[in-house]
């Protein structure tokens, strides 16, 4: 559908010679940039996301963990034309979750070191770039460190999240002195400088990822962690890994959609796709109580799904066959009242916490999906004082329930939250495309989706729309969503509220073949940039 002028929002980005979308506008224009001097899609996405882990650093850092899709050109209408990289680091050899129930603890704060995993994102940077890039990692990194040496302004989101968050920077006197100067909270338009992360990039630019988990680095990253009360080791850090995979995938009307395998929840995306699919959206209002009420009962399905199965499947039997069943999902989608809220869940559902992702195609349209992050805002909070480092907590995604698939355990990955998404038509790439916001990921999927393929929108509207997300108690909603939207929800049940932010952020490319034009979206949840040469 054309847009409507009179309204405010954004145009598409559009280019035919490649395009960049992310939540940041350095890191849009360092992607950018790569491509311009020759780079392909694997370079720029890797070359943005470094950017990200400086200007940016409470959604996303280099000792977080990443995930990939990548849709190659050459692989296009092939029996295999997405690959998924796993970048999910796992908890140390020396966890105990019986220790720590015994500390009296039912589940893993964010602050603590227990809730951090092993970090890959790094390892994931330099597993793309060997197997799929062009350029040197010194090319690609040179844009990040000259972000983190110099110095960069803080934008209007990250201000948000600095002021929102710093309580968890000034606990720690390593993230205090790196992330808060002098003890101030950087706000709108202040210059920050990291120049302790820009020697670690100088580091892993010269000498590859093994100086990120062998080494001095190592060392002092290891000894931060330890001094916090962790359980890590050098043996630890030296085993980090990032592996490639196939794909999981199902269909919706006629795109078939991809998300890497679990232990990622992108499994979830795709079953409540395959429970919406059955209903009749495009009779329903996209904005209207009716469709989000169908969405968000949906969404209580599919995350009792999520509590009872997902896991690592190296140590847990994950039920991948029948999660993604059209039959199953038209079980599920059977205990649907079309007029009536169920009863709350008791899914375990730990909030919509934020990250980045990112998206880039390139001029021979080869495609890339990344998504990066600490998990909650500043990630644990701890840092390491001589490499900047500021370390994820995304052991929060374990439980400690006893004999739970998801318990934390030696060795294991954690249930992960990030998700980046590629939908394919004809067996080659068409969209591009991810939703932050940890739980409420697979519904940002399943709704961005939808709106594209029920109701027309274009990649940009699509990320606009309003959001809803279904917790088991209450039925958040965005503010920008109509009084009689959230009157009717409310008469049907749910337990309406309007959250202090709003959900998520995402990006979006849409391929057109036919025309050979790329159309991108950015989120205006954030400093969302999408731009097209």
């Amino acid at each position: 559908m054309p847009r409507d002028f009179h309204q405010p929002g954004r145009s598409l980005a559009v280019g035919d010679q490649g395009m960049v979308a992310t939540s940041h506008p350095q890191a849009t224009l360092a992607g950018l940039e790569i491509l311009k001097s020759g780079g392909n899609a694997v370079d720029a996405a890797i070359a943005a996301a470094a950017v990200q882990t400086a200007v940016d650093p409470a959604m996303t850092g280099i000792a977080g963990d990443a995930f990939v899709l990548f849709a190659p050109a050459n692989r296009a209408g092939t029996a295999n034309p997405v690959i998924a990289l796993n970048g999910n680091g796992k908890a140390p050899a020396a966890t105990d979750a019986a220790a720590l129930r015994a500390q009296g603890l039912s589940e893993i704060p964010q602050t603590s070191p227990h809730a951090v995993t092993v970090p890959c994102g790094v390892a994931t940077w330099f597993a793309l770039q060997e197997r799929f890039g062009t350029k040197s990692m010194a090319e690609i990194l040179a844009p990040a460190i000259a972000q983190a040496a110099g110095g960069f302004r803080i934008t209007p989101r990250v201000a948000a999240d600095f002021a929102a968050n710093s309580g968890i920077l000034a606990a720690n006197s390593a993230a205090s002195a790196n992330y808060l100067p002098g003890g101030r909270v950087p706000g709108l338009g202040d210059r920050l400088q990291l120049p302790h992360l820009a020697q670690t990039l100088r580091v892993l630019a010269k000498d590859g990822a093994k100086a990120f988990y062998e080494g001095a680095l190592a060392e002092a990253m290891v000894a931060s962690l330890r001094a916090a009360g962790g359980c890590h080791t050098l043996d630890d850090f030296a085993g980090a890994q990032c592996f490639e995979s196939a794909p999981i995938a199902s269909t919706y009307r006629d795109l078939t959609l991809t998300q890497c395998p679990p232990s990622g929840q992108g499994i979830i995306a795709l079953l409540l796709l395959n429970i919406l699919e059955g209903c009749e959206l495009r009779d329903l209002d996209p904005n209207g109580p009716e469709r989000l009420h169908l969405e968000a009962e949906a969404t209580k399905l599919a995350f009792l799904e999520r509590q009872t199965h997902l896991a690592d499947p190296d140590f847990a039997n994950v039920p991948i066959e029948q999660l993604l069943s059209k039959e199953f999902a038209a079980g599920l989608r059977a205990k649907i009242d079309p007029n009536v809220a169920a009863i709350p869940t008791a899914s375990a559902i730990n909030g919509h916490e934020d990250t980045i992702y990112l998206t880039v195609v390139d001029r021979d349209l080869n495609a890339v999906s990344f998504i990066q992050s600490l998990y909650s805002s500043f990630g644990t909070g701890i840092a390491c004082p001589e490499t900047g480092v500021l370390f994820h907590c995304r052991g929060r995604g374990f439980t400690l329930e006893a004999g739970h698939k998801n318990e934390l355990a030696a060795g294991k990955r954690p249930m992960h939250t990030i998700i980046p998404g590629m939908a394919l038509k004809d067996g080659k790439a068409a969209i591009s495309y991810g939703v932050m916001g940890a739980d409420y990921q697979p519904v940002g999927h399943a709704h961005v989706i939808s709106n594209i393929v029920d109701y027309g929108m274009d990649v940009q509207a699509a990320l606009d729309a309003p959001r809803v997300m279904a917790y088991p108690h209450d039925l958040e909603i965005e503010a920008t969503l109509p009084e009689s939207t959230r009157r009717k929800l409310a008469a049907m049940g749910h337990d309406v509220v309007v959250p202090d932010m709003p959900m998520g952020s995402g990006q979006a490319i849409m391929i057109d073949y036919e025309r050979g034009v790329l159309l991108g979206g950015g989120d205006h949840r954030k400093d969302s940039v999408a731009m097209g040469l």
